[in-house]
């Protein structure tokens, strides 16, 4: 645990190699501390120190009521510190993607690069058409974010309910709006066993982090894109209709140090796949200072 100056305690766990290049994991949304990641040995082979932590209200980090998408760079910030850590990468997946440019756009002097994979792009961005390509359930759950705010939190709290009684309900619900590729993936009992794994976790206490994630995402982030200046990376599939590509390709626009990447055959669990990748490329600054690492 690591506690907050105003008083919280966030989760966080280590994996892989402890001196390895520092790497913050930013879960899905919902998600928590337990992944999904690269097994700790593909963790140890990469030489990757992943550190990844509950959200506030999941897991067991206790909950920020409130919370905008721009308040997780303090909380990323006093971990590192916690740790001893001047300068780390950043990773964000899905949900966590938002979160991980924040941490790229507000702590510039500790983020070395970012990394952000099939990311929601900011609600009111200009010129996007959010809601294009994106499946019925998401639209509906977010727009009913959109019309009633915290109101919705009730109806988020039941489901979780029935996902800590069963948190192979979740990914259960979700199948019939899968690809085939998506498909193929969750298939894989390893990472079936990840997901839900995480899904119980994030449910451990109550819905609370997935109801303030889905109020954050629809409400202003509280920083620009457009001010991030490190290296980032911007992975999509772009047949991800959970979040769709055209969210990355907006983000790739406005970030001028992005480089985007649209797979074609891909959607949103190839993210999964795309990792070992993504976290060697994260690395490749501390490689570059330390080439006798030879990681």
């Amino acid at each position: 645990m690591v506690s907050t100056a105003d008083g919280r305690n966030l989760a966080v766990e280590e994996w892989g190699e402890p001196d390895g290049v520092p790497v913050f994991l930013l879960h899905g949304t919902p998600g928590s501390r337990l992944g999904p990641f690269p097994r700790p040995m593909v963790l140890y082979q990469l030489g990757i120190r992943l550190i990844s932590f509950d959200r506030p209200g999941y897991g067991q980090s206790e909950r920020r009521i409130g919370r905008a998408v721009a308040d997780i760079a303090t909380d990323v910030r006093q971990i590192a510190d916690a740790l001893g850590l001047d300068g780390f990468a950043v990773l964000g997946r899905s949900g966590g993607g938002p979160h991980a440019l924040a941490c790229a756009a507000l702590l510039p002097r500790r983020v070395v690069r970012a990394a952000v994979l099939v990311s929601l792009a900011p609600v009111h961005a200009d010129g996007l058409d959010w809601f294009e390509g994106m499946t019925e359930s998401n639209t509906r759950a977010y727009m009913a974010v959109r019309r009633h705010g915290a109101l919705i939190s009730a109806r988020l709290q039941s489901a979780a309910e029935r996902f800590r009684a069963d948190p192979a309900q979740l990914l259960a619900g979700l199948y019939n709006e899968l690809t085939l590729a998506d498909r193929r993936i969750v298939s894989d009992i390893g990472i079936r066993r990840m997901l839900i794994a995480t899904y119980s976790e994030a449910f451990r206490v109550s819905a609370g982090g997935w109801v303030d994630d889905l109020l954050a995402f629809c409400s202003p982030w509280g920083f620009n894109p457009c001010d991030i200046a490190v290296p980032t990376m911007l992975w999509h599939g772009a047949d991800d209709a959970f979040s769709p590509a055209g969210h990355s390709r907006w983000l790739g626009a406005n970030i001028p140090t992005s480089t985007v990447v649209v797979e074609s055959g891909s959607a949103h669990f190839g993210a999964l796949d795309v990792l070992p990748d993504v976290l060697t490329w994260l690395a490749e600054p501390y490689r570059d200072d330390h080439p006798s690492q030879g990681l």
